[in-house]
């Protein structure tokens, strides 16, 4: 389910969140690093967030209807196009749980350099 801009404005985030999050997106804090890595990307990338958060998707097919340019591409890893196909995020969608994990983020060049299956995202040591 896509929001309009309008809806996504006129929501009441906290109570909407609450009450109809369908996805569980693990982590946030790890899509709020790439949005600091990438600050081009951050809207864009919170929109992908809150799209999914309350979708309703129960298989890649449903997905991939409102998501026309999503890639499956084995171990439940789907690749969506950001900001057109200037970046790419990789997820992995277990829609049986209803859980997507965030695996990696960066742009198309990146991506073609970055082995998608193996990939995961490396917190920076403090």
């Amino acid at each position: 389910m896509r929001l309009s801009e309008g809806q996504r404005k006129s929501l009441p985030l906290e109570n909407f969140l609450y009450l109809y999050t369908v996805f569980n997106i693990i982590a946030r804090r790890t899509l709020l690093e790439y949005c600091r890595k990438y600050p081009e990307a951050n809207t864009a990338l919170q929109e992908w967030y809150y799209e999914l958060l309350v979708s309703e998707f129960r298989n890649f097919n449903e997905l991939k209807k409102v998501y026309g340019n999503a890639s499956l591409v084995g171990d439940d890893r789907v690749i969506f196009n950001i900001m057109g196909n200037k970046f790419r995020l990789v997820v992995r969608m277990v829609f049986d749980y209803k859980a997507i994990q965030i695996k990696w983020f960066g742009t198309h060049a990146e991506y073609d350099q970055t082995d998608v299956l193996a990939v995961t995202f490396k917190k920076k040591k403090r």
